[in-house]
């Protein structure tokens, strides 16, 4: 199943204290870019064949795979001056590079990678920017046997604020945290069809156009997920997501546990 990554927006809230034009997938979380994290989790689940949507900064995700350097996170042998690699990251990856516009909306963007899914009934689409440990072939299959058009995973609102209840004569009714709440917001991680392209209009949005319109029509499903799930919309979510795979906690890393781990 072919997997489209939104990875050509501007990133305006994490370009503070950002050197040039380095679009956000390309921000590291340890030694590799956020991009490379979400496409080993897809990796990890059998999903090898990838649609890069370029914009903003394209050249430095062209220039990193261009250039990748298979040392920097598998282990090698190094005799006589050659490498030997024990293992790999992408060498079984298939990566179309695509330039979509630098101001395009994610619909459009969509939009003009279309002749690149080649047909593809069904296909994975992510906004290269978001951590998580969901369990995709339980998402895919859910999507598969829902019959609808299309695939949201939502999760509960992020952040530490309270929601107050607030009652007649202004007196506080209860206070809950957010996260606590019957309300769920875009995770970021869909499966669509091709009927999606039905509602998105030139220059349109996938979610405030094609979702949208799919959810009128009663095609739009949505995945509850309340495990792991990280954004990284600002500089100080990365760093977090950094300093936590510093410390070795990166739940969303699925293919570094083990198989015992994994069947648990």
């Amino acid at each position: 199943m072919k997997v489209v990554l939104f990875c050509g927006g501007y990133g305006t809230r994490m370009r503070s204290g950002t050197p040039g034009d380095v679009p956000k997938p390309m921000q590291l979380v340890g030694p590799r870019p956020l991009i490379w994290h979400v496409m080993r989790y897809y990796a990890h689940f059998g999903h090898t064949d990838f649609i890069l949507c370029l914009g903003y900064g394209a050249h430095h995700i062209k220039e990193f795979f261009l250039n990748y350097q298979e040392t920097t996170s598998n282990d090698f042998v190094l005799k006589n001056g050659h490498v030997e690699l024990l293992s790999t990251d992408i060498s079984d990856w298939s990566i179309s590079f695509v330039q979509t516009g630098i101001d395009s909306p994610i619909g459009e963007r969509l939009r003009r990678v279309r002749d690149h899914l080649d047909g593809d009934e069904v296909f994975l689409a992510n906004y290269a920017d978001v951590l998580t440990d969901a369990p995709l072939p339980e998402i895919v299959d859910r999507f598969t046997a829902s019959g609808a058009g299309a695939s949201m995973m939502v999760v509960p609102p992020p952040g530490t604020f309270h929601c107050i209840d607030v009652g007649d004569g202004n007196l506080v009714g209860g206070i809950a945290p957010v996260t606590d709440m019957p309300l769920w917001v875009n995770g970021g991680y869909f499966v669509l069809s091709q009927e999606i392209f039905e509602h998105i209009p030139e220059g349109g949005d996938l979610v405030a156009d094609g979702c949208v319109e799919m959810a009128k029509r009663g095609r739009l499903l949505a995945y509850p997920h309340r495990g792991y799930w990280k954004p990284t919309d600002t500089v100080r979510e990365r760093m977090a997501l950094d300093e936590a795979y510093s410390k070795g906690d990166r739940p969303w890393a699925l293919w570094e546990q083990k198989q015992g781990e994994r069947s648990a």
